[in-house]
């Protein structure tokens, strides 16, 4: 069970030993072979104990002292189990032998192992063997393993000699301890070593993945961002071709004052909208403030005609809505409302909260006929809408225009609720 074995018994013999899996609840019996150079009886070495790297994964960030915390930390941690485990199967196999010393040399037999890990990681990552044919990669892993193993061997024979875990019984030679644990030894590092590579291309891999699918959420998001400028963009010359033929109306009806006023308030409504232009997102209550410069250039257009109520609950002003949502609403509702009827009507803008959903709708008291169907009210506003609530919000967000059985057209626009 560890890198070395000091001899434990007098004279080789054949006998049945447990054998303990780790992992499992189950025990099997198997010859083994004894001699002086092993701690206990030497096992089959085609059954690994793989606990002592099982918990080895390494988390690379770049920074050596986090890395030897961890290494420092998983090691330590498998060489208690180690040297816990050889303690406790030896005595409950009859076995008599000083306890400590045992413990001690089982605990930091991998030592080498432990100093030598972050060079084998970064080894790893300078010559890959997750290529098709990558020999001198090959070559060079080989070299260092072999090299490893002696150290290791070296050092845990040195422990034997030093730590004497077999009390006063027959004191085994440096070479002799040394060649005889090397042989049977030798799959158990080659497992070790393979683990630890396997260990590094995972977490490499595992940050690869993490670190594309970040850069393509930021491309995402960029594209994103590009989208609603572009939809953006088209909205304002729409609103500014409409206004503009209202102010020409204006001035050829010879309502100069009229038109004056609407041409300030087109002004403050631009100044404002170049002010949040790169802003996606905006309060409810900057909304509502928006859309009150957006009403008071209507206002001049229809006088008395143009009746607005808006009704939005204080509690809902810091809710984050798209930019631009309301304004394109109420214009929708005036074009195809108000403005085609002598007597002109009523627009009412409301709110409300369901849960975890924020419902926004504009109505107007416009009559409709059977023929006049709802989606005969849609145009650039409505549609650059839809497509910017996608884009936001995918299918979390809904836009539904609807007839009133009571007369007149809503609008009614879902959202998550989220405050700023």
């Amino acid at each position: 069970m560890s890198a070395a074995k000091p001899g434990l018994a007098l004279h080789a013999s054949t006998r049945e030993v447990s054998e303990f899996s780790i992992g499992t609840a189950f025990r099997r019996t198997q010859t083994a072979y004894c001699s002086p150079a092993a701690t206990r009886c030497i096992r089959d070495p085609a059954t690994v104990r793989w606990h002592r790297l099982a918990g080895m994964i390494e988390t690379h960030t770049g920074m050596r002292p986090t890395r030897w915390r961890w290494i420092a930390a998983i090691w330590l941690a498998g060489g208690l189990f180690d040297a816990s485990q050889t303690v406790l199967v030896m005595h409950a196999e009859g076995r008599h032998h000083p306890w400590p010393p045992l413990f001690a040399t089982e605990l930091v037999s991998w030592l080498p192992w432990a100093l030598a890990t972050s060079f084998i990681v970064d080894l790893a990552r300078r010559y890959p063997l997750n290529r098709a044919v990558n020999l001198r990669g090959a070559a060079v892993h080989l070299a260092v393993f072999i090299c490893l193993s002696v150290i290791t061997e070296l050092w845990s024979a040195s422990l034997q000699v030093l730590f004497n875990p077999w009390g006063n019984r027959q004191w085994p030679t440096f070479v002799n301890s040394f060649s005889t644990t090397l042989i049977f030894q030798a799959l158990t590092f080659l497992i070790a070593y393979m683990l630890i590579l396997t260990a590094t291309y995972l977490v490499d891999a595992r940050e690869r993945i993490a670190r594309q699918a970040s850069e393509t959420a930021q491309l995402n998001e960029e594209l994103s961002k590009a989208q609603l400028a572009a939809l953006r963009s088209q909205i304002e010359p729409h609103f500014l071709y409409n206004t503009l033929n209202s102010i020409a109306g204006l001035v050829r009806d010879q309502r100069s004052d009229q038109a004056v006023s609407m041409i300030v308030g087109l002004s403050e409504f631009l100044r404002r909208a170049s002010e949040d232009s790169s802003r996606a997102l905006v309060t409810l209550a900057e909304e509502v403030e928006y859309l009150q410069r957006y009403l008071d250039i209507q206002t001049v257009r229809f006088e008395e005609r143009l009746q607005i109520s808006v009704d939005i609950p204080a509690e809902l002003l810091q809710a984050r809505v798209p930019n631009l949502l309301l304004q394109p609403l109420v214009e929708n509702a005036i074009k195809h409302g108000i403005a085609k009827r002598l007597a002109g009507g009523n627009v009412r803008v409301a709110g409300m909260r369901r849960d975890d959903k924020l419902f926004l709708s504009v109505y107007n008291d416009a009559p409709t006929s059977a023929a006049d169907s709802p989606a005969t009210h849609t145009g650039i506003g409505l549609d650059n809408l839809r497509t910017r609530l996608q884009i936001l919000y995918g299918g979390e967000s809904g836009l539904q225009l609807r007839r009133v059985e009571t007369g007149g057209v809503e609008v009614v626009v879902t959202l998550p609720f989220m405050e700023a």
